[in-house]
């Protein structure tokens, strides 16, 4: 992991034949990384600790200044680069916080805090196949997930990243399906919330938008996880966004009824429920409408409806009067 972290850290950012384009108020030093010259903060006392208070309260110049300061006084403090990083990519300035995070990386290689971040600043640059990279090193050194790794000698090899970080993103042969599959069943078997890994699944699935703008299936999927483990509030948001890739998927649909219930919404329950029926209905010929409205849906609209106290729409629903009840719901036909 040493080698291949200061590996990245040597990387030059630019090809070849390009030349940096450095302002003058800032000198080439440590591993890529370009520090201001006229940094009043340079020997600061205190300064990781001021630099640290200064992110926290948004004030992102002074800030990193100030931890540029605190790392000019001791290029080995790791925490430094870490925060560092992280409060360029506040500041916008994503090629610095990913110099920073891998310098941090070389010093503390199973920093968790810092391959995500690392992660987060690769997507936002479009080295889509690093962040990849770097996601499964996340997972690696977790020692809640790698035991996931167990069964796919492929990926697990050693804790480190296995190979160079790419100059351009590319789809063929990536990692993205695996390392997708990972964190999903990750999340399966997390019964508690972990802001890490759901940052991480955020970071997976704006990856595969690049590369597939209908990805809807993967945020139901991820809505049905959620949704197993009893946390129906983000299972709703997942199918939403499920729907706004793809609204006529009636599964989500479905699901999101489902999910709605166990919220005690069961007016938008049923209203997800007609709208699935109705679109199942405009799939076939209004002959065949009958046979194709699925019975489980059918079934969990008339559960939705029996806690709504209106028997008169129980009632519709009994007989499988579908156009009273998108009346009802206002709901358009």
């Amino acid at each position: 992991m040493q080698a291949e972290w200061e590996e990245l850290a040597r990387r030059n950012w630019l090809t070849e034949n390009e030349q940096a384009q450095i302002p003058s108020s800032v000198s080439p030093h440590e591993k890529g990384y370009y520090f201001h010259t006229d940094n009043p903060y340079k020997d600061w006392p205190n300064a990781f600790k001021e630099g640290f208070r200064k992110s926290k309260e948004g004030d992102l110049p002074n800030a990193v200044l100030l931890l540029e300061g605190a790392i000019l006084q001791d290029p080995q403090d790791s925490e430094a680069w870490q925060v560092l990083g992280t409060t360029q990519a506040e500041n916008e300035n994503e090629q610095a916080a990913i110099v920073s995070l891998q310098r941090c990386l070389e010093l503390h290689p199973n920093n968790l805090q810092a391959l995500m971040a690392l992660a987060v600043s690769l997507t936002n640059t479009g080295m889509r196949q690093d962040a990849c990279e770097v996601l499964l090193c996340w997972l690696r050194h977790n020692s809640k997930y790698n035991h996931l790794l167990k069964d796919k000698s492929h990926l697990a090899g050693s804790p480190g990243c296995q190979r160079r970080m790419s100059r351009v993103s590319t789809v063929g042969s990536s990692l993205l399906p695996e390392v997708k599959e990972l964190f999903l069943e990750a999340a399966q078997h997390n019964r508690d919330t972990d802001p890490d890994l759901q940052t991480g699944l955020g970071v997976l699935f704006n990856i595969s938008a690049e590369f597939n703008k209908a990805d809807y299936l993967l945020w139901n999927r991820l809505g049905a996880t959620l949704a197993n483990g009893d946390r129906s509030e983000e299972a709703v948001e997942a199918y939403t966004r499920a729907l706004e890739l793809q609204p006529g998927f009636i599964r989500s649909r479905y699901n999101l009824g489902i999910s709605c219930i166990n919220l005690g919404a069961h007016r938008e329950a049923a209203s997800n429920f007609l709208t699935a029926l109705s679109l199942q209905r405009k799939s076939r010929s209004r002959q065949l409408s009958h046979q194709v409205m699925s019975g489980n849906i059918w079934a969990a609209l008339r559960i939705a409806l029996s806690m709504m106290d209106q028997p008169e729409l129980f009632q519709a629903a009994n007989i499988g009067d579908l156009d009273l009840l998108m009346k009802a719901f206002n709901l358009d036909m």
